[in-house]
């Protein structure tokens, strides 16, 4: 790890995705002490305000040792989406500090690196339809809807990226794909940053997920979901952090903390394993980073 850190010029823009827990934070401030830079959160849940320990942010003296940015800024139930993201990092690309940019959100490193198509957004009335069709009759109806192109690209068992493309079928007359073909020149192209993806053994992640969540319990989450009980709504942009729904599902006599704690770990390794899956699906002319016994988000 410190020859691939040593090796980056101090002006090139750095790139760091891998599955959660694998250690991208740890990597990325060892980059900004080392060479200098910002390090940017490009994850889709570190955005929120209302879940600091849950979505693994970087702790308060990481933020001390290096500047970190669109971490924890937008209020839980606020929407946030990529072209949300895009619009905040975009100038920070031509900042004085070169930016670090890190984070598990692979459609985020997409859309910096390839482009963003320019989708009209979705009206309230074709995402209520869409929330009641797959709460009725789930990703397999949605996903029948939708054009083959369409389906080969998005992640099928995730149920926001089906949701996401049915809602532009809907809303457009035209699929995902066919607006991601006509895709404007990216913000940041591949070629002109450094761009590593970990790539940590499988069974050493589970076990540092288990762990971490262990830790996070022992720091106080609970108590940081209970700050979250009297608000929430499981609609909610920022309810979507792995391990939220179980440890409300506790608070309210649902669910013993054992058995939230057992559901949120599985719920986070089989995060991992779709994580690890984009990666080597989207980023095969990434820079593989073999990790093992790395600390750190």
């Amino acid at each position: 790890m410190d020859q691939i850190i040593r090796s980056i010029p101090a002006d090139q823009p750095v790139l760091i995705a891998g599955p959660t827990a694998s250690g991208k934070s740890a990597m990325a401030l060892a980059i900004a002490r080392h060479g200098g830079g910002v390090v940017v959160n490009a994850d889709a849940l570190q955005v929120f305000a209302n879940w600091r320990l849950l979505t693994a942010r970087p702790s308060f003296a990481d933020e001390e040792a290096a500047r970190h940015l669109l971490y924890g800024h937008v209020p839980g139930d606020q929407d946030y989406s990529v072209g949300h993201w895009l619009r905040e990092v975009k100038p920070l690309l031509s900042g004085a500090a070169r930016p670090i940019i890190v984070g598990g959100t692979g459609l985020n490193f997409t859309a910096l690196t390839e482009g963003l198509a320019d989708i009209p957004p979705t009206p309230p009335a074709v995402r209520s339809e869409g929330e009641a069709l797959l709460a009725d009759k789930g990703r397999a109806a949605m996903l029948e809807e939708l054009d083959a192109q369409t389906r080969a690209r998005i992640d099928q068992l995730n149920p926001a990226r089906v949701a996401r493309a049915w809602e532009v079928w809907r809303s457009t007359g035209r699929g995902l794909a066919s607006w991601q073909d006509d895709t404007p020149p990216p913000l940041l192209p591949r070629a002109n940053a450094a761009a590593f993806v970990l790539q940590a053994d499988r069974d050493w992640l589970r076990d540092r997920i288990a762990r971490r969540f262990d830790a996070m319990i022992a720091d106080g989450l609970v108590e940081e979901a209970r700050r979250n009980l009297a608000h929430w709504d499981p609609k909610a942009p920022s309810s979507k952090a792995i391990g939220a729904p179980e440890l409300i599902a506790h608070l309210r006599g649902d669910m013993d903390l054992d058995s939230a704690r057992r559901a949120a770990i599985v719920a986070s390794q089989q995060y991992a394993k779709r994580q690890r899956t984009w990666f080597r699906a989207r980023m095969k002319d990434w820079t593989p980073v073999g990790i093992s016994a790395q600390a750190g988000s």
